[in-house]
């Protein structure tokens, strides 16, 4: 399903040139993708867009956003995002980010408390729970393909994406996002040591979905997740992997879209 898009442009953040897609109109929105950008080709942007502006930017090294060598890190980007907020003079605004994008999210509801008025976190990154050896989070660099699709799927074959329809520029795109995401969130392994203590600055109300069957992250590391954000609601998606807005997109907007309403 092709998406109209009301805007797409450059902006430029503290001399960074970034990609910027506007969809719709109404309440402002802001949407942080995935490491992957599922989101920008899903009918989910669309439905948002029928009640909000929509507001996607592409993270620096994603999609065809600059990455200058001192941006090295989510937080990083968190403090990137709160100038494109001011930028467009927004503040108050709803957020959701997925994986990655919720990561930051995150980082920018504890930096700034006030940039939101409604956080919807689904599937995020950023914390570690357990001590050094405890796997929180999967290792999606060294496992192999198959058995990180596993992880992250409950029906792999919603997961499959057709390269062989992609032309060079996408194909691109696609090498230039997993590149990123490993130089951003390697070390130390997708999380922020310090964004623990930080939850308890977020004053939005929360709202935290996490898919029944993610082997990324699990249910239990997503419910400890929201525990830690004070008042935040705890929302799992049964059949579904660390995607449950893709997997099951009736069911994800039956939890998303009274919350934001």
């Amino acid at each position: 399903m092709t998406i109209a898009t009301t805007d797409r442009r450059r902006i430029e953040l503290a001399g960074i040139d970034i990609e910027l897609a506007l969809h719709g109109q109404g309440r402002p929105l802001l949407l942080l993708s995935s490491e992957e950008q599922l989101e920008q080709d899903l009918p989910l942007i669309t439905d948002l867009a029928r009640r909000h502006q929509v507001i996607v930017p592409s993270a620096p090294g994603f999609g065809r956003s600059d990455r200058p060598d001192w941006i090295s890190n989510p937080d990083d980007i968190a403090y990137l995002y709160l100038e494109l907020l001011d930028k467009l003079d927004l503040s108050g605004i709803a957020a959701v980010g997925f994986s990655l994008g919720g990561w930051i999210a995150t980082e920018m509801a504890t930096k700034s408390p006030t940039a939101f008025s409604k956080l919807a976190l689904v599937s995020a990154y950023g914390i570690k729970f357990g001590g050094p050896y405890d796997v929180d989070i999967q290792d999606i660099w060294t496992s192999h393909p198959d058995k990180v699709t596993a992880w992250k799927w409950h029906d792999a074959n919603k997961g499959k994406r057709d390269f062989l329809s992609m032309d060079d520029e996408a194909l691109g795109v696609v090498a230039r996002n997993t590149e990123s995401f490993a130089r951003f969130c390697w070390d130390p392994y997708m999380h922020n040591p310090k964004l623990k203590r930080r939850l308890h600055r977020i004053k939005a109300p929360t709202l935290v979905i996490w898919g029944e069957n993610d082997g990324l992250t699990s249910p239990v590391y997503g419910k400890a997740y929201a525990d830690l954000i004070p008042g935040a609601r705890f929302e799992s998606i049964a059949a579904a992997g660390h995607y449950p807005h893709v997997e099951q997109p009736d069911a994800f907007g039956k939890i998303l879209h009274p919350f934001l309403d």
